[in-house]
């Protein structure tokens, strides 16, 4: 997902494209985590909706709840999800910090590396292209190869008869 050590480091435009894409999944995890806690705490506890959304939104938080809690259902939703918005804050904190602490990581090591490495570019760019060996293709000379057979293709001025 993350260019290899030996590239160069990620212009700042598709860095920021790459943040805006973490960002992004961060905020529908966010979005549907609230979706999930609010729908829990309606279902479970009978709470309003608006009572809901302030419990479930405290629990993501990191706050905790602020209604009282009285069903054993929704007690033990609450339970479950209170374990749920931990794990998730980690995970949200995980992706919104995975490219900067990347970036940081991948030019510590190119200012470690110097010019002793050979730096490759990135895939798809002109550089990398033009570096690139290719095959040397075979000489035609108007000579006819063999067919896809295995047989010796006739030249068109020889004769069959």
């Amino acid at each position: 997902m993350y260019e290899h050590k030996s590239m160069p480091l990620l212009p700042r435009r598709a860095f920021a494209r790459r943040m805006l894409g973490h960002a992004l999944f961060a905020l529908a995890f966010v979005a549907g985590s609230l979706a999930v806690g609010v729908a829990g705490y309606h279902h479970f506890e009978g709470m309003p909706y608006i009572d809901s959304l302030l419990n479930a939104s405290m629990l993501l938080g990191g706050m905790g709840p602020v209604g009282e809690i009285h069903t054993v259902a929704g007690k033990l939703f609450a339970s479950a999800y209170a374990l749920f918005a931990g794990i998730g804050f980690l995970v949200v904190a995980g992706v919104l910090f995975a490219p900067v602490i990347h970036r940081f990581l991948h030019q510590f090591h190119l200012e470690l590396a110097g010019d002793d490495e050979p730096m490759k570019d990135l895939p798809g760019r002109q550089t990398y292209r033009a570096e690139r060996q290719r095959p040397a293709r075979p000489a035609t000379g108007g000579e006819a190869g063999p067919s896809r057979r295995g047989e010796p293709r006739e030249r068109p001025d020889d004769d069959p008869s």
